[in-house]
């Protein structure tokens, strides 16, 4: 008897010890995608979520840099294959228009994200505010969703919009550095031109030169700065950018054409302590 409550013990250990092998390699992977970002809002339709990330949780005017992913609202398991397009709309109380916008693509070495930057070069007020429409396909059907998305007003001027000397209209970015430091920066801006209300193309082949300067410590320089340029065509345009102390700083900018013509700003003097173009860094 002794042996055959032996036999029974050990079968039911055997029994136990394989459901719970099975239960443990059946749990899903708890990696999430997401970590490090913050969800700013959902926009969805009758058959997907789109959740919309950035690392602080919400959009500014200006520069923006967006994650997003899809869920099937059937399965609720997020989309690994779609091809993705967006659409900002700036709904004024006389006229519509959109701004500059990169494309989305997939984040490379992620499965369910999806990244780009849109670049918002006015804040909603009261009465004027900002949609934001996806276009998407899934499985060669095509979806769209969209809802109305928030975008407050910058402390700091880090965004500017106007006409060229050669009536031409520009949208201008500040894009880095995004944590500035005490010393030799990797700047980035991203130059834009208005094709029409919805079309805003990336300006090529220009030059930006940079004047950094605090107003309230004398308006002294930095030294080793570097005017900035295209790396390749279709991209920011990059230069080297010199803090010698924290607080406020007004980076007074020119912009040049690829004949060197200055369409935009004023070389900083005893006479004309700021250029008319100009972003705003206080750190």
């Amino acid at each position: 008897m002794k042996s055959l409550k032996y036999i029974a013990f050990l079968l039911l250990s055997i029994i136990f010890i394989s459901c719970s092998s099975d239960d443990h390699t059946s749990t899903p992977d708890p990696t999430d995608e997401t970590i490090g970002l913050v969800k700013i809002q959902e926009i969805a339709n009758e058959n997907h979520t789109i959740e919309i990330y950035s690392k602080n949780g919400s959009l500014i005017q200006g520069y923006n840099l967006i994650t997003i992913r899809l869920k099937d609202k059937k399965n609720n398991e997020y989309l690994k294959d779609a091809q993705i397009s967006w659409l900002p709309v700036m709904h004024m109380n006389m006229m519509e228009h959109s701004c500059p916008k990169s494309e989305v693509h997939k984040v490379e070495g992620k499965q369910t994200l999806y990244t780009g930057d849109i670049i918002f070069q006015m804040a909603q007020n009261e009465t004027e505010y900002w949609d934001l429409t996806f276009t998407y396909m899934v499985n060669k059907i095509s979806y769209t969703a969209k809802d109305i998305i928030k975008v407050p007003a910058s402390a700091k001027k880090t965004v500017s919009t106007f006409t060229g000397s050669d009536n031409v209209r520009y949208i201008i970015a500040y894009i880095a550095p995004e944590n500035p430091k005490v010393a030799l920066n990797d700047m980035s801006i991203g130059v834009y031109k208005m094709q029409d209300m919805m079309n805003f193309p990336v300006v090529n082949n220009y030059k930006i030169k940079i004047d950094p300067r605090m107003p309230s410590m004398g308006n002294h320089g930095s030294p080793n700065n570097t005017d900035l340029a295209q790396s390749e065509t279709g991209g920011f345009y990059k230069g080297k950018l010199s803090f010698t102390m924290s607080g406020y700083w007004k980076i007074n900018m020119q912009l040049l054409n690829s004949s060197a013509q200055v369409l935009k700003g004023e070389p900083v003097t005893t006479e004309i302590p700021s250029s008319s173009l100009y972003f705003e860094i206080e750190f």
